[in-house]
């Protein structure tokens, strides 16, 4: 039986709306003297992302605990605040054909919700990237509690969407977070780049 055509469109953030340069954490740990990759190894441990990602501890709590940790390898306190606060300073890019076909789909009457575990700074950064009025609905793990790829998540989402799942579509750059949507009953789409706009733009009719 073939599915509803999706009347919302549900977008990750990280990986598919925004990218990071690999090299600006790159040059950080060169300066500092740190290993390759400790910035994003460290701050990305669970048991300290998964607070800061359900609102249970403030960005600065998270940036401050990653800085800490790094400490001894940095030499000292001071030299891992510094680190952390030059790493942090970047806030990413916007993929601006992704931002393209946003705007398309608004234009053609389809409303797009930004769906990302973030933290306390995701409007700051939305703002600062120039996406405050690009999207209709913002649905931040931080502000909901809960975390892609709960199930919770995606009802929270689609209730801000005030579409029902059935008619959401979902994209992700991430195998667990597409598996999830499909468990809550909305249609979603593993995201690959660029070439997956074409398939989009037809699952949502247009």
């Amino acid at each position: 039986m073939a599915r509803e055509r999706a009347t919302a469109l549900l977008l990750d953030f990280d990986g598919v709306l925004r990218r990071w340069d690999p090299a600006v954490a790159a040059g950080v740990e060169r300066e500092y003297g740190l290993s390759e990759g400790v910035l994003g190894e460290i701050a990305m441990q669970w048991g300290r992302l998964q607070p800061v990602l359900t609102g249970q501890v403030s960005h600065a709590d998270w940036v401050s605990s990653v800085a800490e940790a790094l400490a001894a390898p940095a030499g000292g306190p001071d030299r891992a605040r510094a680190a952390v606060e030059q790493w942090q300073r970047y806030r990413g890019e916007v993929d601006t054909e992704v931002l393209d076909f946003v705007r398309e789909v608004r234009a053609a009457g389809i409303k797009v919700g930004l769906a990302t575990n973030a933290t306390d700074v995701l409007d700051a950064d939305l703002a600062e990237l120039g996406l405050a009025d690009e999207l209709d609905v913002v649905v931040n793990s931080s502000a909901v509690g809960v975390h892609k790829p709960a199930p919770e998540y995606f009802q929270a989402a689609c209730v801000a969407l005030r579409t029902l799942p059935a008619k959401v579509l979902f994209v992700d750059d991430e195998d667990w977070a597409v598996r999830g949507a499909r468990s809550a009953g909305l249609s979603a789409h593993r995201w690959g780049g660029h070439g997956d706009l074409r398939y989009l733009r037809a699952a949502l009719g247009y």
